[in-house]
C-alpha cells in the first residue's frame, strides 16, 4: 500500500516515472538489473536484510546510481551512515510529502539532499562535523556494531545474525560486548530488551 501510494504521489509530478518497485532487497536487485533506473528511493526497514547493507551492496554493484533513503528513523541518528554509505539524500517519513519531490528532483539533477532540519542547524563547513558527531548513545556505536544492534531488536538469535552479516559467531559475541559497554547496559537480557524498543520505536533514545 505505501509503495502504491508513493508511486502515485510521485508520478503526479508529470515528470518523474516509476519503473519498479520491490518488496525486498533481491526484488530490488533483480528490479534495477532490468530497470535501470535513474534513482532509487530506499526504505531502511526491509524484510530479511538491513537497508543500509542493501545501499552498500547498490554502491557496490551499481556505483553511478544515485540512491535516496525515505525512512522513518531519525535523520540524526540514520543520515550519517546512510550518507558515509553512500546515499546521495536522507528524506524522514515524518516530513512534508513535497519535500520528497523535491529531494527526488534534486538529487535527479545530481545534487545531495539533507533537510531543512540539518540545513538550518549548520552551515555547510560545519556540517560533516555535525554529522560525523554521536549524539545520542546510539550515533556512538560503529557501523557494523549498529547492524547488529538493529538485528537483536529484530529477535534474531547469535548464529542468525552471524549468519545474515557473514561473520563468524564470535565476533557477533564479541559485538554484542562492545555494544553493552558503550550503551551502558549490564546484561544480554538488558541488551536484547533495549534493542527490541529501539525496533519498535527508533526515535527513542536509550538512557545512560
Amino acid at each position: 500500500m505505501m509503495r502504491i501510494g508513493l508511486s502515485h504521489f510521485l508520478a503526479q509530478d508529470g515528470v518523474i516515472s516509476i519503473c519498479g518497485e520491490a518488496a525486498n532487497a533481491d526484488a530490488a536487485i533483480a528490479g534495477i538489473e532490468s530497470a535501470h533506473p535513474d534513482l532509487v528511493l530506499l526504505d531502511l526497514a526491509l524484510e530479511g536484510r538491513s537497508g543500509l547493507d542493501l545501499l552498500k551492496d547498490l554502491q557496490r554493484r551499481f556505483p553511478r546510481m544515485p540512491v535516496l533513503i525515505h525512512s522513518m528513523h531519525d535523520e540524526l541518528i540514520y543520515a550519517e551512515r546512510a550518507l558515509a554509505a553512500g546515499a546521495k539524500g536522507y528524506v524522514m517519513k515524518q516530513m512534508e510529502p513535497e519535500e520528497l519531490r523535491t529531494a527526488v528532483r534534486r538529487v535527479l539533477a545530481g545534487q545531495s539532499y539533507l533537510s531543512p532540519r540539518l540545513r538550518s542547524k549548520t552551515t555547510q563547513s560545519e556540517r560533516s562535523a555535525a554529522l560525523a558527531a554521536p549524539v545520542t548513545p546510539i550515533g556512538s556505536l560503529s557501523q557494523r556494531e549498529f547492524e547488529v544492534f538493529c538485528l537483536i531488536g529484530r529477535g534474531l538469535a547469535n548464529r542468525d545474525i552471524a549468519r545474515q552479516l557473514h561473520i563468524s559467531l564470535k565476533t557477533v559475541e564479541a559485538h554484542r560486548e562492545h555494544i553493552k559497554r558503550k550503551l551502558k547496559v549490564s546484561s544480554s537480557t538488558a541488551l536484547n530488551l533495549l534493542a527490541i524498543r529501539w525496533a519498535s520505536d527508533p526515535l527513542s533514545t536509550p538512557p545512560p
